[in-house]
């Protein structure tokens, strides 16, 4: 999913290894790992998706880079 943002450039989500890809408009890039599948929803409704990000996947769920 790519969005309109100043942080993330894009992000996806795969349901089966509950592991969430977000890619930095710095093009690092990141999965999250153990994220519910409510939360990817609620982070992609979000008006600000760095914001969400931030404030709910950051130190919540274990991640690597991984690029």
């Amino acid at each position: 999913m790519v969005m309109p943002s100043t942080v993330i450039a894009s992000m996806k989500y795969d349901p089966a290894s509950l592991t969430l890809r977000v890619v930095y408009v710095s093009g690092m890039v990141y999965d999250y790992h153990d994220v519910p599948p409510g939360v990817y929803e609620s982070m992609r409704r979000a008006t600000s998706k760095g914001r969400f990000l931030n404030r709910h996947i950051k130190g919540h769920y274990p991640f690597e880079k991984v690029g």
